[in-house]
């Protein structure tokens, strides 16, 4: 699965922090962080600042570049913009009872409402990020992103994770998934809001 985590008969330990975006003021693509998103972007930095980050990766969407832009700019650390990191579209029509929608879709991972895309293909284009950057020359990575696709990405690795796990994150909030040639990381939240 990592074919580049066995180097020369020696395993390559590979970290991807997973980081859901700082507080914002909405949904839209555009929507800005509020000023205590602001805030708590430059903690986020601080907390990064000794785990030698040395590659960072986000969504395109504002709140979530924006989340990690201080660290970026503290460590001299290009933002790769990707939009396979996009939130999950559940429907192109709001509805009322989006949440009940939601949970159902972690019980049947191929549902997939009008206009919208099902758990399983939002799940394997973030796990085709996370795969990309282990095989790449980076060893500590993080990936910015949102929370029902963060939710689905750490599914993939330990099917406990459902809908319960996805009301519980918190804006921002982070996951450290250490790949050590293992076919699946250890998951450790290391964010406490």
């Amino acid at each position: 699965m990592q074919g580049k985590l066995r180097v020369d008969g020696f395993i390559m330990v590979k970290h991807v922090y997973v980081v859901r975006h700082c507080k914002a003021d909405g949904q839209e693509l555009d929507a800005k962080l509020t000023e205590p998103g602001i805030q708590q972007a430059e903690t986020l930095a601080k907390f990064f600042l000794d785990k030698n980050i040395d590659f960072i990766i986000s969504s395109p969407f504002e709140r979530a570049y924006r989340t990690i832009a201080p660290l970026a700019k503290q460590i001299g650390i290009e933002v790769t913009l990707d939009d396979r990191l996009a939130e999950r579209l559940l429907s192109s029509k709001n509805h009322p009872d989006w949440r009940n929608m939601l949970r159902k879709t972690y019980d049947d991972l191929d549902l997939c409402y009008l206009g919208g895309e099902s758990s399983n293909t939002a799940m394997s284009r973030a796990i085709n990020v996370v795969m990309e950057v282990l095989n790449g020359e980076n060893n500590s990575i993080v990936l910015v992103s949102h929370g029902n696709l963060i939710s689905l990405l750490l599914k993939h690795f330990d099917d406990r994770i459902g809908f319960r796990e996805w009301e519980a994150l918190s804006n921002p909030d982070v996951f450290h998934l250490t790949f050590s040639g293992e076919n699946k990381p250890d998951i450790h939240r290391v964010w406490a809001e």
